[in-house]
């Protein structure tokens, strides 16, 4: 009689945890708490001559900002090494909801919303906790649909994403205490930033799509205009370094955010110079075929 033949035992997955694309994602996480302690030990006391030290606040604003430089790269990263992983995208997760919704939400309401609410402080941590709660659920989902076949990976996000959220927050923050310190911004100007929070929660919870810029070819060939532009921008940020993050960065956060609205009314061709995220072979394919772009 023929012995039974045993299964192998089959080895247990091992867990992939990529060194370069989670450093950078650890540094995003880092710079999220610096923020925070940045935050907490703030004095925002004014002295006898009526001056607010918000030193310590611009430094929380910038490391949210430089948390979003991080996070544009580790993901870009992983995907250039070809080493995406699961624990690589939730790691990235919590990281953002450290640096991208808890920092700025506790900002906003430590900063900003005591002085609009006044006694009703509970309505300022309220409406601080509408944002956080809105962030997490929008990378709750972002995960689940990465997951699902055919929905994760894709070119567009669903929804405002958060790291971009924070950034605006970040930097029209940074931009009103710039021009509140050099006697130019409005004495009510600190009753938009409250509205500006309530519209990215409702924005990173809705289904308005957002190109990902994943698939920006650092090889291509026909990007002569767009290395110009980045020349100049670069060349900007060194020649007005102590005016471009009080200026240029809520423009660029603020049209990103616009953007969602316009992309559908604007061509697949406009759209498709603008974001790079085909190249010219996918576009005659796509031609010819006569399929919907994503």
């Amino acid at each position: 009689m023929a012995e039974k033949q045993q299964n192998p035992i089959e080895p247990e997955p091992k867990l992939k945890i990529y060194f370069l694309p989670n450093l950078f994602t650890a540094a995003n996480l880092f710079c999220g708490f610096v923020a925070l302690t940045k935050i907490v030990e703030a004095d925002l006391t004014p002295t006898a001559d009526g001056v607010v030290n918000y030193v310590p606040i611009t430094q929380a604003l910038l490391f949210i900002l430089l948390a979003c430089i991080f996070d544009l790269f580790d993901g870009r990263i992983a995907r250039m090494a070809g080493v995406e992983s699961p624990f690589g995208r939730e790691f990235d997760s919590l990281a953002d909801l450290v640096s991208f919704g808890v920092a700025p939400a506790f900002l906003v309401h430590r900063v900003v919303l005591p002085e609009v609410f006044g006694q009703n402080a509970a309505l300022g941590w309220f409406i601080a906790s509408i944002y956080l709660v809105a962030g997490a659920f929008r990378l709750a989902r972002f995960n689940c649909l990465a997951t699902m076949a055919g929905t994760g990976g894709g070119k567009e996000f669903l929804g405002f994403p958060i790291p971009a959220a924070a950034g605006l927050v970040s930097s029209l923050t940074l931009m009103m205490i710039h021009l509140d310190k050099a006697g130019y911004a409005p004495t009510k100007w600190k009753y938009a930033l409250p509205v500006v929070l309530l519209f990215l929660s409702a924005m990173m919870v809705s289904t308005v799509k957002y190109p990902t810029f994943k698939k920006f070819d650092l090889k291509a060939t026909s990007t002569f205009w767009k290395t110009m532009g980045a020349a100049l921008l670069v060349g900007s940020i060194v020649v007005l370094r102590e005016r471009i993050v009080y200026i240029v960065m809520p423009i660029l956060f603020t049209a990103y955010l616009l953007y969602g609205f316009v992309r559908p009314r604007i061509s697949r061709k406009m759209q498709r110079e603008i974001e790079d995220d085909e190249s010219e072979d996918e576009e005659a394919d796509d031609a010819a075929s006569n399929l919907p772009h994503r």
